[in-house]
């Protein structure tokens, strides 16, 4: 189902109604329907949430990450718009109705096609991380089959469970890596206790490139840099997905598996940044805040900065 966007879901503090230099999100933020036809397209950036944690029910975790983009967005609100000229639209939501994930996240990926084509940056705000099929979808369908797309994971899991079943919030490089030749798979961050050795040799057989978490904080900054430049080189086009569970627990408690051992925030900004600066990289999605498990509303605010990055480098 899709949900029109309301300004209501933005709010928070104003310093000035009139300088733009006092402003913040929510005194910047459009509201459009998808269906809108958005002027100066290249200069718009979209933002559209999958209100969905079917999958994570399916895969076992603590639901609730279907109220992550609302929170997201109310932390991002008050965040200071330092950004520019670009304009930020918010096109609204695609919630998924009862079980029935799959047609959400092929709703959601004709929704990421329509924005990629008009020329927007698009970024999603899930949800269990199942938002990345329909991420996914999006942008395979607006690149065509014969183009190369790399998907970068910053992640302590490689979801790449099998989907004999059903797909869950555990499977979906498996559905992808399954059936399409052309897409090139990197995950940053993966907890060698977070995952089985089955998943280990299923990666291996799809020639998945990760990178374990140690190893990633040890890599220096020039090698690691040299190593992400190298994978987008390869591609016609990249996504960007970003699961807050790879994030150590403390820093991120409200997830659908948090993790006693992870990535510190500081090091995920600046994989973020080296990331989408590249021009390769349209689209971003953020997934797994899980506010009913929060504390202090600490993960949504941890989250609103990093999807403030990505805005910061879309915007260049």
């Amino acid at each position: 189902m899709y949900i029109q966007p309301e300004l209501n879901s933005w709010s928070g503090r104003i310093d000035d109604v009139n300088d733009p230099k006092s402003f913040r999100y929510h005194q910047v933020v459009e509201m459009k329907s998808v269906n809108d036809e958005l002027k100066d397209a290249n200069q718009h950036i979209s933002l559209i949430s999958f209100a969905s944690d079917e999958g994570v029910r399916r895969n076992a975790g603590r639901v609730g990450a279907a109220k992550g983009p609302d929170a997201i967005k109310g932390a991002l609100s008050s965040i200071p718009w330092r950004l520019g000229n670009p304009s930020l639209v918010d096109v609204g939501t695609v919630q998924c109705e009862g079980e029935n994930l799959e047609q959400a996240q092929a709703f959601l990926g004709e929704q990421v096609t329509k924005l990629l084509g008009k020329g927007n940056h698009t970024i999603i705000l899930g949800g269990g991380h199942e938002t990345l099929y329909g991420h996914y979808v999006g942008v395979r369908n607006a690149m065509g089959s014969n183009a190369k797309l790399g998907i970068i994971n910053i992640d302590a899991h490689f979801d790449i469970r099998k989907h004999d079943v059903q797909p869950s919030s555990g499977t979906m490089f498996n559905q992808i890596l399954s059936e399409d030749t052309n897409t090139n798979y990197m995950v940053l961050g993966i907890q060698e206790f977070g995952n089985t050795t089955e998943l280990f040799n299923r990666a291996d057989q799809f020639g998945v490139h990760y990178v374990l978490e140690e190893a990633l904080v040890s890599m220096g900054e020039t090698a690691l840099n040299s190593m992400i430049s190298e994978f987008i080189a390869k591609q016609d086009a990249v996504i960007l997905t970003l699961c807050m569970d790879v994030i150590a627990a403390p820093d991120a408690p409200g997830v659908s598996a948090p993790s006693p051992f992870g990535l510190q925030p500081i090091f995920v900004r600046q994989l973020i940044q080296q990331i989408a600066k590249d021009d390769k990289v349209r689209s971003f999605d953020i997934c797994e805040v899980n506010p009913i498990y929060d504390q202090d509303n600490r993960t949504a605010k941890l989250a609103a900065q990093f999807v403030n990055e990505v805005v910061r480098q879309f915007s260049k």
